[in-house]
């Protein structure tokens, strides 16, 4: 059997964590020193109830299969032009210069009325309200002025949710979203305990690996080595001894 050497760091955060936890057991002590020693952070993929060893695990293999996002493509349509070669009037709002054509708004005349009753840059009063001053123009050369070429729609690449649905202007932006709502952190020494959810494949083959009878002696062993852990080594061997005459 290999000899275990926990380095100094290690043996510091775990002398904290025993302090802390004073009723921990062996398994719940060698659990956290597994999670400190390998950077061990399970997260619980809330959706599958399954959890796994890492976010990084978790997103790697959802992206290898295609899982996490999808590549599409949007149409951006501009908004259409409120003057054409077909307008024979307009309404012009002498404050900005928005113009409302009697062929592209069902209602050009009440809709000027509204824009210049409105408008910030309207500064006019007259008995204490905005005025409602406007021009008109039937004049082809003038129409002419305000016509602009049409764009046409523009194709833009976005990713969606394969869990969600929504759509985001990134890849990053899908996977922050899914990070965000999609995973949780759970401590290692919850994760053998628990029922409620399966343990990934590997993840749980690295779990039994390592809660063998003989990696828990090396690590005690090591342990008692140290006079700061005496206690505590004490404290697990009494354990099991009434365990063992039960």
């Amino acid at each position: 059997m290999t000899q275990l050497v926990i380095a100094d760091n290690l043996k510091a955060e775990l002398e904290q964590f025993l302090k802390k936890n004073k009723k921990a057991d062996i398994i719940t002590a060698y659990l956290f020193f597994l999670e400190i020693k390998f950077n061990i952070q399970p997260v619980l993929f809330i959706r599958d109830k399954i959890i796994y060893k890492s976010k990084d695990e978790l997103l790697k293999k959802l992206e290898a299969e295609g899982k996490l996002w999808r590549e599409t493509e949007i149409k951006i349509q501009f908004q259409r032009a409120n003057v054409n070669e077909l307008t024979t009037k307009i309404y012009i709002c002498p404050f900005t210069g928005k113009v409302f054509g009697n062929n592209t708004h069902p209602n050009p005349q009440d809709a000027i009325y509204d824009w210049v009753a409105k408008c910030p840059e309207n500064t006019e009063r007259a008995g204490g309200l905005r005025v409602k001053r406007f021009f008109v123009s039937e004049d082809p050369e003038v129409i002419r002025n305000y016509i602009t070429a049409p764009k046409e729609p523009v194709a833009k690449t976005v990713y969606s949710s394969v869990i969600t649905g929504k759509l985001y202007n990134s890849k990053t932006s899908v996977i922050e979203d899914f990070k965000k709502n999609q995973i949780k952190t759970i401590p290692l020494v919850q994760v053998p305990s628990q029922n409620r959810f399966q343990i990934e494949e590997v993840f749980l083959q690295f779990i039994q690996d390592h809660l063998q009878e003989d990696k828990l002696s090396s690590f005690v062993e090591e342990l008692s080595n140290h006079p700061e852990f005496s206690k505590y080594v004490e404290g697990w061997l009494e354990e099991e001894t009434v365990a063992d005459e039960e």
